[in-house]
């Protein structure tokens, strides 16, 4: 059969699944093709780069041999294998049936990804096609044999491929062809190492597939949810914990950048960070459903990080507390379906985000409800984040959104800087800290009266984006979950409903705001992005509060239609294209599914 040399184009970002080791993740593809890979950590270069690029820019993949003048077949069926991370791809071919295993062990050492080839049925030819290209493309390693491995090096790293079957070089790229039968089991590793230490121990595929099986199902067992959305419950936390960066315990936003918001467009930003906003609502789910331990790490990072600075509090950080994260355009990728400019860092690091402070407070004082070891100096940052808010809740700021066009009074900071306040006040009345109580009770209420005389729009009976604006905003469905006015109030009922008709798409989900369009809008960028689908989870969150119910378990089914045949969700939902857009798999998307679905099962709102 005649063979050509591979040639594959990214798929939709619903055709890929996630696998990870809790340092770093990869992305595969339906048709058993690794697109994206960053060695050793979540934001180090990748050495799969083809999701932003072309086949040029690396890739593996590994599956049925093709005929020259057809596409890689794509898997028949796949799953994770229970509750892991362990993914398995099935392939129906006129030859016979094989399977592939994916999966990255949770380490200590070198990180590794292994793939085990499976004959089920007949006797099926297949091929693998590991293209290693260092730097996000860039850089062509050195490729050669040393004491019967292959390795792969480029400046700093090394890349060393282990298999039983022969390989080829060709064009660059290595090559191993064979056939299964069933019964076979053949693996394929590779592992990352510096260049300048010794070569990794030999891999041991199947202990590794293993002992990975365990880690899964006894972290797994942690988990107190038990309700009628388990399943898609379980496999959200199993993504967040994915997305922890198990030395540190930062957590990042989603193991990618660029994946873009608006196909084409230019709204494409590197997510591989650790948001404190999107890693104190990860914090909060993780308690809610019992993993305290997780919960614990992502508290010690954040003092770690905020250590000695807390008045200069950013919005985001490295995964183990790095504070500069330069924004810079990779122009020798043109980006997914040439969707540029490519970005690795974010400029927005250095934003002022007044909600911050809040979520961070909010996480903080679930913490202590929830009995998480007492930490002294947890309770002293508090103190003196509220001392920075004294000063400066009054000012203007980017907001939620990480806006790049000019600052203005955000509600949702205004709202958020309340929370902070009344958090703090709530810790000090339980007797674990110490502050000027009055002082800060008055504070409390001069935020909150701001709120409400400057960010309401009496007419229209709605809370608006930013004080004398007429814009909505999907950040206001957090009020009442925040507890800044009850559900029943009804201003909040207001701004619910002036959110379903102005900000919700023809299907129903929610955007962030309104957007201009080819033009400049709030946010300083043209183009438009799909429906955001935290907002959307929100949007089901408040519907329940205020006693749609029905409703409210409606959307969030609805939202649950959404997820990829493997449960897992981007950023949004392009609603004119019908598929998901943004990074991926994105933990601010995950976060609200699980708060949904306890909100839900605690109402009885659910069908079945």
């Amino acid at each position: 059969m005649a063979v050509r040399l591979e040639l594959h184009v990214a798929g939709r970002i619903e055709d890929y699944a996630l696998i990870g080791d809790m340092q770093t993740a990869a992305l595969v593809c339906r048709d058993g093709t690794v697109d994206w890979l960053c060695l050793p950590r979540f934001d180090s270069h990748a050495i799969f780069a083809g999701l932003l690029g072309t086949e040029e820019h690396g890739f593996w993949r590994l599956g049925p041999a093709h005929a020259s003048d057809a596409a890689p077949p794509r898997a028949a069926r796949r799953t994770y294998r229970g509750d892991s991370l362990i993914l398995e791809s099935e392939w129906d071919t006129p030859r016979g049936t094989v399977r592939v295993t994916d999966f990255m062990p949770p380490r200590d050492g070198a990180p590794q990804l292994i793939r085990i080839v499976e004959g089920v049925s007949g006797r099926v030819p297949m091929r693998s096609a590991l293209r290693m290209r260092f730097s996000y493309g860039r850089v062509v390693p050195w490729v050669h044999k040393h004491e019967g491995r292959t390795v792969a090096v480029a400046g700093p790293d090394s890349v060393w491929f282990d298999t039983e079957c022969e390989t080829y070089g060709k064009s660059l790229t290595t090559y191993a062809d064979f056939t299964v039968a069933p019964g076979d089991r053949i693996a394929f590793t590779i592992s990352w190492e510096p260049s300048h230490k010794q070569p990794p121990p030999l891999p041991e595929p199947e202990q590794s597939l293993q002992a990975t099986e365990d880690f899964w199902r006894e972290w797994v067992e942690h988990c107190t949810y038990h309700g009628p959305y388990r399943e898609a419950v379980i496999r959200s936390l199993i993504t967040l914990k994915a997305l922890t960066y198990g030395p540190t315990g930062g957590i990042v936003a989603a193991p990618t950048t660029s994946l873009p918001e608006d196909i084409g467009g230019v709204r494409n930003w590197d997510y591989r960070y650790t948001w404190l906003r999107d890693a104190a609502i990860t914090l909060s789910s993780l308690l809610r459903t019992g993993y305290r331990e997780e919960a614990r790490a992502w508290r010690e990072w954040l003092l770690r990080a905020v250590a000695g600075d807390p008045e200069n509090l950013q919005i985001m950080y490295g995964i183990a507390g790095e504070r500069e994260l330069g924004e810079a355009e990779l122009d020798w990728l043109p980006g997914y379906e040439n969707s540029g400019p490519v970005r690795v860092g974010n400029g927005a690091a250095h934003q002022l985000q007044l909600d911050v402070y809040g979520e961070v407070t909010e996480a903080l004082h679930l913490g202590h409800m929830t009995g998480l070891a007492r930490n002294d100096y947890a309770s002293l940052l508090q103190l003196k984040l509220i001392r920075y808010l004294e000063q400066h809740w009054d000012e203007p700021d980017e907001g939620i959104w990480e806006v790049r066009g000019p600052r203005r009074h955000f509600v949702h900071s205004k709202v958020m800087a309340w929370v902070a306040v009344d958090r703090t006040i709530k810790l000090i009345e339980s007797g674990d800290a110490d502050g000027p109580l009055e002082k800060w009770r008055e504070l409390r209420d001069d935020i909150h009266r701001d709120v409400c005389e400057k960010g309401y729009d009496k007419e229209r009976n709605t809370f608006t984006q930013s004080y004398g604006s007429k814009e909505l905003d999907a950040s206001l469905l957090l009020i009442p979950q925040m507890g800044f006015l009850p559900p029943d109030d009804k201003r909040v009922i207001g701004t619910i409903e002036a959110i379903q008709r102005e900000l919700s798409t023809p299907d129903g989900f929610i955007l962030r705001y309104p957007t201009s369009g080819g033009d400049e809008g709030v946010d300083g960028l043209p183009g438009d992005e799909g429906a955001f689908l935290a907002c959307s989870f929100w949007m089901a969150d408040d519907l329940a509060m205020i006693g749609r119910v029905d409703e409210a378990r409606k959307l969030f089914e609805k939202l649950l239609s959404l997820r990829n045949d493997l449960g897992l969700l981007a950023e949004e939902w392009d609603p004119r294209l019908q598929r998901q857009v943004g990074n991926f798999p994105q933990a601010f998307s995950h976060v609200p599914l699980i708060d949904t679905a306890l909100r839900l099962t605690a109402s009885g709102a659910y069908g079945g």
